[in-house]
């Protein structure tokens, strides 16, 4: 039977069995909206690395070097995860090469998934219109901060279980605790965020502007998915061959 699932950190990852899921890397602040904007502005594709010297073996090539650690850009690299170093302007045609704290780490400790993509508040609809085309169970995998728990990740997989419930009635308890939460912060995530430790840590950093962009829903069309080592934009072709289940 078809299973939707959320993974509430990386850390609990080898409690799951992924290989026949479709598995949602969700890293809200701010990995995963970053590409999620990064691929829907024309990005070429964007290649996740889990370490700062994987990234540096790129340098010197026609590739854009993005690396972030500890919320801040490590110094010598084109950029970090901020959404608006992905604009058109910066990345269209481009191919980036990136590394972050959380987001490209629980992305690597999924590669035994059926199929990776990635979610965000950005690109919710186009996610949950994808998924709801889909035969797969739905691993939903909030990256977390350094391998704990944190809210806003947890409250963008309970907005995708939202979603989904008509779909998909076998949701395990963390899929109905996220669901929950979600339902209590819709209204204003902003404000429910507020006294989040990530949040937090990145009004430290003088990045609002972020936080609040990150929280926009459907500002982007386009669903980023794993193929041989890059994320790319799913086009129809690609939805088809998932479909066929190749």
């Amino acid at each position: 039977m078809r299973k939707l699932e959320v993974c509430f950190t990386p850390a609990l990852l080898p409690l799951y069995d992924i290989r026949d899921s479709i598995v949602v890397i969700i890293d809200i602040f701010r990995a995963s909206s970053s590409i999620c904007y990064g691929i829907d502005n024309g990005a070429e594709g964007i290649i996740p690395v889990a370490t700062v010297e994987e990234c540096l073996q790129y340098g010197g090539s026609d590739f854009l070097l993005a690396a972030e650690r500890e919320g801040k850009v490590v110094e010598g690299f084109d950029f970090g995860n901020s959404p608006f170093s992905y604009t058109i302007e910066k990345v269209k045609g481009k191919q980036i090469v990136l590394t972050t704290t959380n987001g490209t780490q629980a992305l690597h400790q999924s590669l035994q998934a059926d199929k990776i993509v990635i979610g965000s508040f950005l690109n919710k609809t186009a996610l949950c219109d994808y998924l709801q085309g889909q035969q797969k169970s739905v691993l939903l995998l909030c990256a977390g901060w350094k391998g704990m728990f944190n809210l806003e990740d947890t409250l963008f997989a309970g907005a995708v279980v939202n979603c989904l419930r008509e779909d998909i009635q076998n949701v395990d308890d963390a899929g109905i605790a996220a669901e929950e939460l979600y339902l209590m912060a819709k209204d204003d995530l902003r404000d429910f965020l507020r006294k989040s430790s990530h949040s937090i840590r990145l009004e430290k950093l003088n990045i609002e502007e972020d936080i609040c962009f990150c929280l926009q829903t459907d500002i982007c069309t386009s669903v980023p998915i794993l193929e041989n080592g890059r994320l790319r934009k799913m086009t129809p072709t690609t939805i088809s061959r998932v479909r066929r289940g190749s």
